[in-house]
Order: structure tokens, then sequence, then C-alpha cells
């Protein structure tokens, strides 16, 4: 019976991931591409704008700061792209879009972070990767994900505790855990061996783990030691994690549709 249960299981799955697009073969993920492409078009060209300028952070401005959180805004514009109706029915969709708003608000005070606003910019993105593990959710617990998470945050915070003093040294523990609770909701999703995985889920675990690298290397590069080319790093690391993420808030009916008319 219990064999039978799981079957039976997976095979709604399979056939639930059949009906909203989910993307498992080559064909689904040429509709993907073609239905999802389109729409990111201008967060490509506004990420080569930032890459290209190459504003120096020495003089922060407002415009230095709108260059960088235009591939963001981008992003905000590719979500509201799917209606106003798909954002309603669903509340993940919602609380990515909510995320990416307080990602640029974190982005434009880390152009003045040498001011001071560096502690500004942190909550920023502490609240972000809150409504980050919110629209993940809580199912499935992954428990082994957890734990290597927990690993991989406690190992990065002894590297940085020698260098933290003040109040960073409270802020930055609670942020790691912040960041790593969100890594662990997204990749916990994740379930590649019972073959339950879709492109979204795989997308958010992406985008969680090159988000955790991209504020590694700001730690270790404001804290530690100069990383060589941190800059660049940090931030295609940060855009392509956006990305992705933004990418996993959408669900397949454009695809669907696409393929119902072919």
């Amino acid at each position: 019976m219990g064999r039978e249960s799981k079957k039976k299981r997976r095979k709604g799955y399979r056939e639930s991931r059949e009906q909203c697009g989910a993307f498992c073969i080559s064909p689904s993920t040429c509709c993907f591409v073609k239905s999802e492409g389109p729409k990111l078009v201008p967060f490509f060209k506004a990420t080569c704008v930032y890459f290209v300028l190459w504003l120096p952070t020495s003089s922060p401005s407002w415009f230095s700061a709108l260059i960088k959180c235009l591939p963001i805004f981008c992003l905000w514009v590719f979500l509201l792209a799917h209606g106003f109706s798909f954002l309603g029915a669903h509340s993940n969709a919602r609380k990515i879009l909510a995320g990416l708003i307080f990602s640029a608000l974190g982005d434009a005070f880390l152009i003045w972070q040498e001011q001071g606003y560096f502690v500004h910019g942190l909550l920023m993105f502490a609240i972000t990767h809150i409504l980050y593990s919110s629209a993940f959710g809580m199912k499935p617990v992954n428990v082994s994900a957890g734990l290597v998470i927990t690993a991989v945050s406690s190992v990065s915070y002894m590297l940085l505790y020698p260098y933290l003093s003040g109040p960073f040294t409270y802020l930055v523990a609670v942020y790691i855990a912040l960041i790593g609770f969100m890594g662990w909701r997204a990749i916990a999703g994740l379930q590649l061996t019972n073959d339950l995985w879709t492109w979204t889920k795989l997308c958010s675990c992406l985008g969680a783990v090159l988000f955790m690298v991209s504020d590694l290397t700001i730690a270790v590069n404001k804290f530690c030691f100069p990383v060589p080319h941190s800059r660049a790093i940090i931030m295609a690391t940060y855009y392509a994690a956006q990305m992705l993420i933004a990418l996993s808030a959408v669900e397949c009916q454009d695809a669907e549709v696409a393929r119902k008319r072919t």
C-alpha cells in the first residue's frame, strides 16, 4: 500500500507539473525561454548599462544610485508584466515583488555606505530575505539542507567574527542567520531525487546560492581584506540572483498557452 501511494503521489505531481507548464523537458524549456525571455530584455540591457558605465563608487550620486537600481526596477516591470490578476492570485509573487522593492532601497543606501548608510542598506536587505523566505514557504522541511546551510553560515560567521566590532558583531550574525534561512527555504524546495523539481524551484535555489555568495563577498571585502575584483563579483552574482529569484515567482501560464496554440 505504501509503494502504491508513493507512485500515485509522484504521478499526481507529474500530471500537475504538466498542467501548470513545469519545465522538465527540452520543449517545455524552449517554451519557457520564448515566454519569459523577451520580458527580461530590459533587465539585461540595464545590467549592461551598469557594467559599461562602471561609475566610480568614490563619488556617490543620485545618478549612480539610479544606474545601480535600474536592473532591479526592470525586474519589477518583469513581474508586473504578468498582470495584476497574476500578482493578486499568487502571494509568493507579491512577496518577491516586495522583496525587490526593498532590495532597490538597499542598493540606494549602499551607494552612500561610506557616509554612514551601510546599516540602513543591511536592514533593507534583511527585510528582503524575510520576504523571500516567506515566498519560498516552509514545506518541505528538508532537514539535511537546513543542516548544511547552518554549517556554512556558522563557518562564515566564525571567519568574520575576529574582524567585527561594536554593533556589527550582532548585526552581521543576525543578517547571516536571515540569509541562511532564506537559502535553506529555497534549497529545500528543490527535490531532485524525488523527480519533483521544477524550473521555478531550480531558479529560486540557484538565486539564493548566488545571493549568499554576493553578500559573503561584501562582508569579506568590507570587514576582512580586499577581495580582487570584488565589485564585479558582487554585482554579477547579485543581479543574477535577483533575476533567478524573480523568475521563480513566475507560473508557466504563458508557456501553457503557447503550447495550446501550436
